[in-house]
């Protein structure tokens, strides 16, 4: 297929278009190359490209910016999301939209499914849900909701703390979210396979078991060598973020199960190859 890649220049962007790269022909797409809020552009990008199926990541996905400016969180993951849609109906194109475990209000103390009602406190976490929306008004479509990432290629949570330990400082991390972890290259080939089998629908992808952010933080200071109580767990209300974050948001991959998927390894296999791959890097 003729793969778009939206948001190609981003952290899970980076992986899926090394992914797509070995099997289709990926059209990586950044911002300078394709501006998702403004409908023109995109329109004329994929009937250039003659884009078969798109991948949307490009989103603004950091929670305290969306918290911040709501217009500009509303005119990128909504609108933009609604400008990728309609250029790939015109095209007839298959959509697979990555949306977030933050659709979710994390009062919850089971796993959340993919059929449980969203309630999310967060402008990111509303706009997303928005853009999942706009989505599900095209008949081929996906959505991947994905948790924290961690991934070669961009700076993300597990990397920034590995530097910080590298140099010597601490890295606070909040101690009381609990979740799951993705590792960007995983999470691509799990979103290939399942594009590809054009089994359409609502997916929960992570790598497999729940994790909190100090448990991840933690292990991977110990895969690196680095002295693991350099990690220093605070509660989330005392960090002084903008935004609320969820205190549970595990995801059941119930979707992926009953349609006959195999799951992602578990998120400590995946981190420990990622660690030994940012060693090489240093």
């Amino acid at each position: 297929m003729r793969v778009a890649i939206t948001g190609a220049n981003g952290l899970l962007g980076n992986g899926l278009v090394r992914v797509f790269s070995e099997h289709h022909t990926a059209i990586p797409l950044g911002h300078a190359e394709c501006d998702i809020t403004d409908d023109g552009k995109v329109r004329e990008v994929f009937a250039r490209n003659k884009v078969q199926a798109v991948i949307h990541a490009a989103a603004i996905p950091d929670l305290d910016i969306c918290e911040a400016d709501p217009g500009l969180a509303y005119r990128v993951n909504v609108e933009g999301t609604r400008n990728v849609a309609e250029a790939a109906r015109e095209l007839g194109a298959i959509v697979a939209h990555i949306s977030t475990d933050a659709v979710f209000d994390g009062e919850k103390r089971t796993p959340y499914t993919e059929t449980d009602a969203a309630n999310p406190p967060t402008v990111y976490g509303r706009t997303k849900l928005q853009a999942e929306k706009a989505v599900r008004s095209l008949a081929e479509h996906f959505i991947f909701r994905v948790p924290v990432l961690f991934g070669p290629s961009k700076e993300n949570f597990v990397s920034k703390g590995l530097r910080k330990l590298a140099n010597g400082e601490e890295y606070e991390v909040a101690s009381d979210q609990l979740g799951g972890a993705l590792y960007t290259l995983d999470g691509a080939r799990k979103m290939m396979e399942v594009t590809e089998s054009k089994h359409f629908g609502t997916y929960h992808l992570a790598n497999s078991g729940a994790c909190d952010r100090l448990e991840l933080a933690r292990l991977a200071a110990t895969l690196a060598g680095f002295d693991a109580g350099k990690i220093i767990g605070k509660p989330s209300a005392e960090m002084g973020r903008r935004a609320k974050r969820l205190k549970y948001a595990v995801m059941d991959m119930r979707t992926l199960r009953e349609a006959g998927f195999t799951l992602p390894r578990p998120w400590q296999e995946s981190l420990a190859e990622y660690v030994r791959e940012w060693q090489v890097g240093q």
